[in-house]
């Protein structure tokens, strides 16, 4: 697949979910590259009184240029939340936090009514692989990656948007959901790049055919 199809299915899978917004929604805008598509979609449909939460300041200053009304995050809850992943599993599992944004695309997913994903066809893997994305307190660094064999600092994404280090884990990913109890449960693990089906209520894949429409079963 060039790099040109990829480009034209991350717009397509942006422009589906941009329909899903309507006046007067309360709107959680992610990170990354599929999003940047999303943006300018919002922007186009001239929707009324929509309050839009951004996970990033890169979202937020991209959105604000074109004129969506983004605000801080000081809602209890959010309509739909919209945003890509680096991977998708068969079963919804996810891989994100490519952009360093995972802690705040996770608040933003957990407090939306409707999680909804956008992905290229690029995205959609048969098992989830690694390097896996961490977000570390700077406190206990070095004990906390004794904790992580094969968790490595990321150099060109040294700092989330609130200031924790970013690094990357190399291990296989055989069960998400253990592994991602495992790293919930390590102290000095602020977040990482593991999201449950549970969080997705549907995932937008754009291919060579058109968009596809993958509503998750439990919801």
């Amino acid at each position: 697949m060039s790099s040109a199809e990829i480009e034209a299915q991350k717009q397509a899978a942006a422009e589906a979910a941009a329909l899903l917004v309507e006046n007067g929604m309360k709107v959680g805008l992610g990170t990354g590259s599929t999003v940047a598509y999303l943006l300018p979609a919002l922007a186009r449909r001239a929707l009324r009184e929509v309050r839009y939460v951004a996970t990033s300041p890169r979202t937020e200053a991209a959105a604000s240029a074109l004129g969506l009304h983004v605000e801080p995050f000081a809602l209890a809850e959010l309509d739909v939340a919209i945003d890509g992943a680096d991977q998708v599993a068969p079963d919804d599992w996810l891989i994100k936090g490519g952009g360093g944004a995972h802690t705040r695309e996770r608040l933003v997913a957990a407090a939306a009514k409707r999680f909804v994903v956008i992905a290229s066809g690029d995205k959609p893997v048969e098992a989830l692989r690694p390097p896996l994305p961490l977000e570390l307190h700077a406190f206990g660094l070095e004990a906390t990656l004794a904790r992580l064999p094969g968790a490595k600092l990321r150099p060109d994404t040294p700092l989330s948007p609130d200031g924790g280090l970013i690094a990357d884990l190399h291990t296989q990913i055989d069960d998400p959901a253990a592994l991602a109890a495992r790293l919930d449960a390590t102290p000095g693990v602020v977040d990482h790049g593991l999201f449950s089906p549970a969080l997705v209520h549907l995932v937008l894949i754009a291919g060579i055919d058109g968009v596809e429409h993958r509503q998750h079963e439990e919801h």
